[in-house]
């Protein structure tokens, strides 16, 4: 059972709750490309720039050395480096809860067409 305090520490960072709402909105595997990009379109800076390809390179080193791997130390998201995807199944009704609760707060654009 995941405790409240690993709940808040998953949702601490903003990065790693874009990475959860896509999750949960998936059924299945999502490949980190995707999620990158997901992320890409929420996050504040404007697209198009020059700048795109660096931003989406330090998006996924970001991903894949932080909130990935700490994201997967709950017992119901799984992280493949190996093939480039994570997915969450089996998650409890009470951290679908607050995540749904977190999602609805911090309205991330375009969570509706994922």
């Amino acid at each position: 059972m995941v405790t409240l305090d690993e709940v808040f520490e998953l949702l601490k960072d903003q990065r790693r709750r874009y990475v959860l709402y896509c999750l949960y909105e998936k059924d299945g595997p999502v490949a980190v490309s995707e999620l990158v990009e997901k992320i890409e379109t929420w996050e504040d800076d404007p697209p198009g720039t020059d700048e795109d390809i660096d931003r989406f390179e330090k998006i996924a080193l970001d991903l894949k050395h932080v909130h990935l791997p700490k994201s997967a130390e709950v017992e119901f998201i799984q992280y493949d480096k190996e093939q480039g995807v994570i997915q969450a199944q089996g998650s409890p009704e009470e951290f679908d809860a607050v995540l749904t609760i977190a999602m609805i707060i911090e309205e991330p654009e375009e969570a509706d067409e994922t």
